[in-house]
């Protein structure tokens, strides 16, 4: 998709291409927001599979996987094995991991190192464990790795949910904790896995030092003032320049948990009749899970956060969700039936939908039929406020798909309890996630130009540019894999990295881009068709021939075209070169 998706993507090519591992570059600008080893797996993957979007994906999907295999770990030593089953199942298959696994974003693999090295943390603790001095190296690695993954939050949660833990159970002025836990060579291990790519990168980008505590257009400080000072700091003060960034309102952020961890968040009842005390297994690995959700939560209640900033906290709620589920008893009864009753109506919806739009046409691709409500963008679900009646004609197959899942679950969860009715949840949501995959693929031309790119595969050669924001049209450069111009878009993400020295010149203002237009030389733009008047005024309507259009978004170039081959169902330009697209 565009945005983050294909960005991160051809980030990660280039790291192949160059063999530049240490410093990652977005259309040849240092990229410095996060650290190489998000983009490692994905060049990893190129390089074993080829370059393909679904390559890109993989190291994403087995964080997902080995992060369910975890948690369910971890639940069945803590609680036995029936509570480390419903963990696993609770996470694995609650709405947040599909939802937040969809975008290429390092979060699921963070959160599978800060689970890990809590289950370190706890078993090097436990009087039980017979390596604790292997845990503690675990735990070190885990650390490490975390930072590798997101900068300091990779560290400093698991250390800050540690502390309060030994606080709160008194263990913390206690000597044979540290003992266990080996703190003085965990450090050094841990600066071992970390230290080495922070060094050359800071190395690769000086200059090497700075404290200001502000930033603004033009300036420059390096890699550690922007990694350190502006992405940790500033960010956490909302100062961060540039602030390419929205903030979820705090209610939002606590009450959407209830949709992430769905269905198994109709158990949360159930897990306030829990013994937290530390007294055995079970009971410290529930505080520490309380310790580790409130301290989260809590940081990203008084920083900026983004819904999806809390995901290192929903092991510790598959945790508990689990140990209540293994134990039973009236609250679990009742989430049951509640869950039903959802399932059960949500499955109405769809077939009343379905029903209604079965003789509603659905000419050309979704982007037609949706609104476009930006002010609702800011949350993760927000283009679900752009769906219209008429849009729900482009979407029966997984409508229909939905429906079905959603019955099949309500029915089963209304007649059975216990593991049997959790077993059908699962199938449910995963029978479920097949229809909203299926929806994407509709979505597939409006949230992304490869059908655009496709065109341009078939074209004569020119050079891009893209309207504004690169990150916006970011699959088309993937997909097409040239570098390209950016139209009035020295803004975001790219913006810092532009100031650089030696950074290339990819920024062009209106008067550059009529002055490339008029040449004799070949261009290709990209914007939305909203937009196509601005362009028109800028260069002359005669100047102007669109070659293609899907999605909403246009390819415009400044000479005529003769005829090509086109890719099937899309417009592309017909033969006398004028503004309109050919009849299909």
């Amino acid at each position: 998709m565009d945005d983050v998706d294909a960005a991160v993507a051809q980030i990660s090519r280039n790291m192949v291409t160059s063999g530049d591992w240490v410093t990652p570059r977005a259309d040849g600008i240092a990229f410095l927001e996060k650290p190489a080893m998000f983009y490692w797996p994905i060049a990893v993957a190129f390089k074993v599979f080829g370059v393909y979007d679904w390559a890109a994906r993989i190291p994403f999907a087995l964080s997902a996987i080995g992060l369910a295999c975890l948690t369910c770990a971890f639940g069945m030593w803590a609680f036995g094995r029936r509570a480390g089953l419903y963990a696993g199942l609770s996470i694995g298959t609650c709405v947040g991991l599909f939802l937040f696994t969809r975008i290429v974003i390092p979060d699921v693999t963070l959160t599978l190192t800060i689970a890990l090295a809590m289950w370190a943390f706890l078993r090097a603790l436990d009087e039980e464990e017979a390596h604790p001095r292997f845990w503690a190296f675990v735990l070190a690695v885990s650390l490490g790795a975390g930072v590798m993954l997101k900068s300091l939050i990779g560290a400093v949660f698991p250390i800050a949910i540690g502390v309060i833990y030994l606080f709160v159970t008194k263990q913390f002025f206690v000597g044979r904790t540290w003992k266990r836990l080996r703190p003085i060579s965990g450090f050094f291990i841990a600066l071992l896995v970390a230290a080495p790519w922070h060094i050359l990168a800071a190395l690769r980008n000086p200059p090497y030092f700075s404290l200001a505590l502000h930033g603004g257009p033009g300036e420059y400080h390096g890699f550690l003032w922007f990694y350190f000072i502006n992405e940790q700091v500033l960010r956490f003060l909302n100062l961060r320049y540039p602030r390419d960034y929205n903030t979820v309102p705090r209610v939002w952020f606590w009450l959407f948990h209830f949709l992430w961890l769905f269905p198994w968040s109709v158990y949360f009842p159930a897990t306030v009749k829990l013994s937290f005390k530390p007294v055995d297994r079970a009971g410290r690995a529930r505080l520490l899970a309380l310790c580790w959700i409130g301290f989260i939560l809590i940081f990203f209640t008084l920083s900026t956060t983004q819904e999806y900033y809390s995901m290192p906290c929903y092991p510790a709620m598959a945790l508990l969700l689990g140990s209540a589920m293994a134990e039973g008893g009236d609250w679990i009864r009742r989430g049951t039936r509640v869950l039903s009753a959802v399932a059960g109506c949500a499955a109405l919806a769809c077939i009343t939908i379905f029903f209604l739009v079965r003789n509603v046409p659905a000419p050309g691709d979704i982007s037609s039929a949706l609104g476009h409500h930006p002010s609702a963008y800011t949350l993760s679900l927000g283009h679900m406020m752009d769906l219209t009646f008429d849009s729900f004609a482009y979407l029966r197959l997984p409508l229909l798909v939905a429906a079905i899942a959603l019955a099949s679950g309500a029915i089963a969860t209304a007649r059975w309890d216990g593991m049997r009715s959790f077993l059908a949840a699962a199938l449910m949501m995963v029978l479920f996630y097949h229809a909203a995959r299926l929806a994407l693929v509709v979505f597939d031309p409006f949230l992304s130009s490869r059908p655009l790119a496709e065109v341009i595969l078939k074209s004569p050669d020119g050079k891009l540019i893209v309207d504004h924001n690169y990150w916006t049209f970011s699959s088309l450069t993937f997909y097409v894999n040239r570098k390209a111009l950016n139209l009035n878009g020295r803004y975001f993400n790219l913006e810092y990295g532009s100031y650089a020295p030696g950074a290339p010149d990819v920024f062009i203002d209106d008067t550059r881009f009529k002055s490339l237009w008029s040449e004799p030389e070949r261009y290709y733009l990209e914007a939305y068709r909203a937009n196509l008047q601005r362009f028109e005024d800028l260069t002359g309507p005669n100047d102007l021939h669109i070659v293609a259009e899907s999605g909403g978004k246009l390819i415009l170039t400044n000479h005529p075209l003769p005829h090509f081959g086109k890719v099937e169902g899309m417009p592309v330009l017909s033969a006398n070169g004028k503004n309109r697209l050919a009849k299909q």
